[in-house]
């Protein structure tokens, strides 16, 4: 059976056929994700999400490209959503790591750790720094959007949203 009969049928439901597509592709998805990745574990989990992905998606398969292209396209987007999933929880974890050491400092220093602080680190920086530009240094909203290159407007929105949740976790 022709590689176009079999993606007809696996379109159509056809376990058989998308088994048989999904074994020939595999190696060549896997060998492409191992030169982008240059990390083997990564590339086999990514071409595992792959093949999850080309069984979920295969009824909108449309023929335009070559199936190794399609599968390709989705393993280059899979693999860059993932990296920016990692960079996230890094940022995260750098971010958990230095309050700790702050709060560490303050307790050995016999200073009060206040709780804004701690519910100040739970907000997204968008919404964080444009609060304490206002609240803690005064800025006016225009100088803040000035500052964070905004429009006043979205600068008000922000402290507004920011306040709203800080007064939720801080009751």
């Amino acid at each position: 059976m022709e590689e176009h009969e079999r993606l007809k049928r696996a379109a159509q439901g056809d376990r058989t056929a998308l088994s048989l597509l999904l074994q020939q592709h595999y190696d060549f998805v896997y060998k492409y994700l191992l030169k982008i990745t240059l990390n083997p574990s990564l590339a086999e989990d990514l071409t595992q999400d792959t093949m999850i992905r080309c069984i979920e998606k295969i009824n909108l398969y449309n023929g335009k490209s070559k199936f190794s292209s399609w599968l390709i396209t989705m393993a280059t987007r899979l693999m860059i959503d993932q990296g920016r999933r990692r960079k996230r929880h890094k940022l995260w974890q750098e971010q958990q790591q230095a309050l700790r050491q702050m709060q560490w400092q303050a307790e050995n220093q016999n200073e009060v750790w206040p709780d804004v602080l701690n519910a100040l680190a739970e907000l997204p920086e968008e919404s964080r720094i444009p609060v304490i530009l206002k609240h803690y240094y005064g800025y006016t909203y225009e100088e803040v959007g000035q500052i964070l290159s905004i429009a006043e407007g979205t600068a008000k929105s922000r402290v507004h949203h920011a306040l709203k949740q800080l007064r939720k976790e801080l009751v």
